[in-house]
């Protein structure tokens, strides 16, 4: 079972899904707050079984070529909006293996939110 972890970041929280083997298969952007965060979570799934379900355009999987030459995904929202995005792929196969890993793990993924980092006193 996967897990999306909150985590601080610089400006913001951010969440990263991670697979039962914990490894970390896609990052969001960076949202202002937590509540936030948690609506991006919210949006990566498409609740095909709900009742008075309507087909989203998003979310979707976008695969491309980055500069380097590697191939990887982002996940937009019901907004369009980039929420994640996925490590760089050498091959095509590579990165649709990760596209699937993330639809098997978002199922059942807990919300995890991780304590903030204390600074060092100097």
């Amino acid at each position: 079972m996967g897990k999306f972890v909150i985590s601080q970041a610089k400006n913001g929280v951010k969440f990263n899904l991670k697979a039962a083997n914990g490894e970390v298969i896609a990052s969001s952007q960076v949202y202002k707050d937590e509540k936030y965060c948690r609506k991006g979570i919210a949006s990566v799934i498409e609740d095909q079984t709900a009742e008075g379900f309507t087909p989203c355009k998003h979310p979707k999987f976008e695969v491309y070529k980055d500069k380097a030459g590697e191939f990887r995904f982002r996940l937009k929202a019901t907004n369009g909006q980039i929420i994640a995005t996925g490590e760089g792929y050498k091959a095509m196969a590579g990165c649709k293996r990760g596209i699937e890993s993330i639809k098997k793990n978002v199922v059942d993924a807990k919300i995890i939110v991780e304590a903030p980092k204390e600074e060092k006193a100097e």
